[in-house]
């Protein structure tokens, strides 16, 4: 008797757990995916119409990795989040739309894929801006679009057919917990070529991440370097001054965001990787006595699922610190410039002469408004 009113226990505080985690992270794919489609579709669109404008080569070859990157994280987005809201929708069940196993298959091959393109897309533009910004002159003669869409070619290509490993019997993609989405599994040794396949992707991640470092801190010396040789008091010295500081804080705010959304993930895979643990474990201890391994296993887990999903909210940034915040900024200073120098003209200190040359900075103002390459 006693032993079934304690089954009986488990089994509600369990039910009013799932209940719980159903009602409150529900509401976290559903986020992600309407504001991913939002920012990523401004960016497309503000990114096509810059495309079809700009006759630059090099601004042209940025346009096409930032639309591309915004391609990818929408893709990544429209394809794996519908999957984790109609998982919540089955009450955490993944075995009531996915009774063979094939769409646990797919969702951690757009996983990997997604998630390997966007951070060599990112290495890929921060090692385009070190070589505009340290070599201008060989950059512009040999930097052409068709390098550029060749390159991003054979990054989808060559990340795609790493992912589809698992499908050929390297590695294995396993659900995760609470059991709405599958990744790359940590712990199980006894695939084949999964605890390579598991390290790889972890280390291609860092890899790529300190590419795009030390990339944007080659970007951000050289920049500086550059401003310290056009100081002056002169219209074009001050633009570039403008323009530089600008510049450096959004390589700043790329890094700073990349660290945080994927350093916690590829770090704690290498981790769960080298003690062999994966979070599909924890499905089986929800019902065991707590006790210390099963408390560490639930923190690791639960640790794991936050780390997911920063990762993904990179893809939610990205448009933002590459390109929209970067537009917005630039228009509120342009508007305060403007309102400096229409102050000084109503202190009657200007001449014919300074109002033309003011209409001409205007002018120059809303060009600078519009996109700008790094």
């Amino acid at each position: 008797m006693l032993g079934s009113n304690v089954s009986k226990t488990l089994r509600e505080s369990n039910a009013t757990k799932n209940s719980s985690c159903r009602s409150v992270s529900v509401g976290f794919p559903i986020t992600m995916m309407v504001t991913g489609m939002v920012g990523n579709a401004l960016a497309l669109l503000l990114v096509y119409i810059s495309y079809r404008k700009k006759e630059n080569k090099r601004k042209k070859s940025f346009l096409l990795c930032i639309g591309s990157l915004a391609l990818t994280d929408l893709f990544g987005q429209l394809l794996t989040s519908p999957i984790v809201i109609s998982v919540y929708r089955a009450d955490l069940k993944w075995e009531r739309i996915d009774p063979s196993g094939k769409l646990c298959a797919f969702f951690g091959v757009c996983m990997t894929t997604f998630g390997l393109c966007a951070l060599f897309l990112a290495s890929a533009m921060a090692i385009e801006r070190a070589m505009a910004i340290t070599n201008p002159h060989w950059y512009s003669n040999h930097m052409k679009t068709s390098v550029t869409k060749q390159t991003l070619a054979v990054i989808w290509g060559l990340v795609l057919l790493f992912a589809l490993l698992p499908i050929a019997g390297v590695g294995k993609y396993t659900r995760q917990w609470p059991g709405t989405w599958c990744f790359i599994s940590t712990g199980d040794s006894k695939t084949p070529g999964n605890k390579f396949f598991a390290t790889t992707f972890a280390v291609l991640g860092i890899f790529s991440l300190l590419v795009t470092l030390s990339c944007n801190v080659v970007t951000i010396r050289g920049l500086i370097l550059r401003c310290k040789t056009k100081s002056g008091a002169s219209q074009a010295s001050r633009q570039w001054e403008r323009l530089t500081t600008e510049t450096v804080i959004q390589l700043l705010g790329i890094m700073c965001v990349l660290l945080i959304c994927w350093s916690p993930l590829l770090v704690l895979m290498l981790r769960m990787i080298s003690t062999q643990v994966s979070s599909h474990e924890c499905n089986s201890t929800l019902v065991a006595p707590v006790n210390g391994t099963s408390r560490d296993l639930q923190l690791d887990c639960n640790f794991f699922l936050t780390a997911i999903r920063m990762a993904s909210l990179n893809q939610i940034l990205d448009p933002w610190v590459y390109l929209l915040l970067r537009e917005i900024l630039l228009r509120k200073f342009c508007i305060m410039a403007n309102a400096v120098s229409n102050c000084s003209l109503e202190d009657g200190k200007e001449s014919p002469t300074a109002l033309d040359a003011l209409n001409k900075q205007n002018q120059e103002s809303k060009d600078l408004c519009k996109p700008q390459s790094n």
